[in-house]
């Protein structure tokens, strides 16, 4: 059975998501009563070590910072963690995109988010009800601004931000 499959809604509300950068850590509050199947692919792929020696792929200041893209890893992904890359189907809810609010990235289909995910800079009404929020952070938005401030190439950091998650 994979990992987080049996857990209850309020067992899940239990779990967080540490965010090791190479400018900070940073502390995600899952949010399973909204998005229960994101929390649990999230917190499946993460404590298979699918995020570690990732890096931060997109800086798009005063919109959001954008991590989980696996092609950025140093090293291939393990076949067990790769065992549960696949599309995961939206679970659109009422949350506000919120500076701090952490969503699933995806392309142009709604069920079409993997991996990759974003955390808001400030108000974004226009992602409201169109991706799916899993969780907020509760500690760390601070090394969320430093990230911010990068440099970037269009929005492509100049220099990797490495992850671990």
């Amino acid at each position: 059975m994979p990992p987080f499959s049996t857990e209850t809604i309020e067992e899940l509300k239990n779990f967080q998501m540490a965010i090791e950068t190479s400018m900070g850590d940073i502390i995600v509050e899952m949010l399973p009563d909204k998005a229960p199947n994101h929390v649990r692919h999230m917190l499946r792929l993460a404590s298979l070590g699918a995020f570690d020696q990732s890096a931060v792929h997109r800086v798009a200041p005063r919109f959001v910072i954008q991590l989980g893209d696996l092609k950025t890893r140093k090293e291939p992904l393990t076949a067990k963690a790769g065992e549960y890359v696949k599309n995961i189907r939206a679970e659109i809810n009422d949350v506000k995109h919120d500076a701090g609010i952490v969503s699933m990235a995806r392309g142009a289909e709604i069920d079409s988010a993997v991996t990759s995910f974003f955390i808001v800079l400030g108000p974004q009404p226009a992602l409201d009800n169109t991706y799916t929020v899993f969780g907020r952070v509760i500690e760390g938005m601070d090394v969320v601004r430093k990230i911010e401030a990068v440099p970037v190439d269009g929005e492509t950091p100049k220099s990797r931000v490495d992850v671990q998650a």
